[in-house]
């Protein structure tokens, strides 16, 4: 195993370390604590990676200095055994000088696909000169394994698809000295093909024949590698017919009796424990995304139905059945996995009258912030529901302001004080 670190080391040292589009995320490392950066599956984890390790280099620091690992590789297969020792045995058996005198940067991607990770990165970053970065695709690897087994030494980063602006970044559009009428027309028209091909980095410039394909491997990928795998489901086709179903549903509510009932009408034998177990681990994979009612009990907001949204709208367009879900709907999962960017704390909100807020995010500081979706305001009874519902929501939690996002449309509606901007989806996603 030693030798055949030593040449996935050596390597690595004779790659061109690809750039991607550099992606909007401020890292900022701390001295003793890891940097650990967790996402979906095809995120672009692994292309930050080599931006951060560019950035080390555009600093003076050595190609020797930067140890790259991806556990993924079928090479390491025999690491478990050998034990993860073995990593720093073969790196300092080429460079014995660099032993306690040099900073090494050690970059261990999709880490937890290595059993007994944890206490070595912590036994790595208390007796080695060495900055610690990792990359999981695993909500619980950060908030149960980090937790117990690093001790707070880790600062946590996520990472989504591409955001609007960052797929503006990939097409060359630079917005940061504002809006004039040639670049509005050309940010219109990304935002069409960003509405088309969501926000996977890869899918970016494929036909949109490649484009469904691509997403289709990626959703077989994710269910049987960060969830059957990964916790040994003995139902995998259990799995499958859940995830299809929910991406069918996205933005409608569901709960575990709904849930538990279609699975046994197609035949499954498995325990309504199941279902939540699996919603559980959509989640702990980044691909789907349940949304509680905001309510001051938490017995109250538990109970009651919940909403489900994808970490990519248009994942959901390729993968699903398209019976269910429609324009509308996957326009409520693009302001969801945008307001996702910025916050996990997203509720959905019912008044006292029985009007529905899609989306109550809380900001820092406490902020809350009330957010509508409605493809279109030109119906007339819709745009009375949808105000009325944002007025009265505004009353009840004690805010002055508030946002409807459409398609295309446009203005300001003014309520004795109270404002709601409403705003076209590409100026929404710009605003954030």
């Amino acid at each position: 195993m030693i030798e055949v670190l030593k040449a996935i080391l050596l390597d690595f040292l004779e790659e061109e370390v690809p750039m991607g589009v550099p992606r909007r995320l401020d890292v900022e490392p701390a001295p003793g604590k890891a940097a650990v950066f967790i996402g979906v599956r095809r995120s672009g984890k692994s292309t930050f990676f080599f931006q951060l390790m560019n950035r080390l280099s555009a600093r003076g620091v050595p190609r020797e200095n930067i140890l790259y690992l991806n556990f993924f590789d079928d090479r390491l297969s025999g690491l478990e055994r050998e034990g993860l020792g073995s990593i720093t045995e073969a790196y300092y058996s080429l460079y014995p000088e660099k032993k306690n005198r040099e900073k090494v940067y050690i970059f261990f991607d999709e880490v937890q696909g290595v059993r007994g990770w944890e206490p070595f990165v912590d036994r790595l970053m208390r007796t080695e000169k060495c900055q610690v970065h990792l990359t999981g695709s695993s909500a619980r690897m950060l908030s149960k394994e980090i937790a117990t087994q690093m001790r707070g030494r880790a600062l946590t980063w996520e990472i989504f698809p591409f955001s609007f602006i960052e797929f503006l970044d990939y097409k060359g559009i630079d917005v940061s000295g504002g809006l004039s009428t040639r670049k509005r027309l050309q940010v219109k028209k990304a935002f069409e093909e960003f509405w088309e091909k969501g926000g996977f980095p890869e899918v970016a410039g494929m036909s949109p024949r490649l484009r469904v394909m691509t997403h289709q491997e990626y959703f077989h990928a994710i269910l049987f590698r960060d969830l059957v795998e990964r916790h040994d489901i003995s139902h995998p086709r259990a799995v499958l017919d859940l995830a299809r179903r929910l991406l069918d549903r996205a933005g409608y509510f569901y709960t575990i009796n709904s849930l538990f009932g279609y699975l046994k009408s197609l035949g499954h034998k498995i325990p309504k424990s199941a279902v939540s177990d699996y919603l559980d681990w959509f989640e702990d994979a980044f691909f789907l995304f349940s949304v509680r009612l905001f309510d001051a009990s938490w017995a109250r907001s538990r109970v009651n139905p919940k909403k489900v949204y994808c970490v990519d709208h248009a994942m959901v367009a390729s993968v699903g059945s398209g019976i269910l879900v429609n324009r509308g709907h996957l326009l409520e999962n693009l302001v969801f996995t945008a307001l996702r960017r910025k916050t996990p704390d997203i509720f959905y909100g019912k008044t006292k009258g029985g009007g529905e807020v899609d989306f109550i995010a809380l900001w820092p500081k406490g902020r809350r912030r009330l957010f509508q979706v409605c493809e279109t305001l030109k119906d007339q009874e819709a745009r009375k529901r949808e105000v009325s519902s944002l007025a009265a929501a505004m009353k009840e939690l004690g805010t002055n302001s508030a946002v409807i996002v459409t398609r295309w449309e446009e203005e300001v509606i003014d309520l004795d004080g109270k404002v709601i901007e409403v705003l076209p989806a590409w100026k929404f996603l710009l605003s954030l």
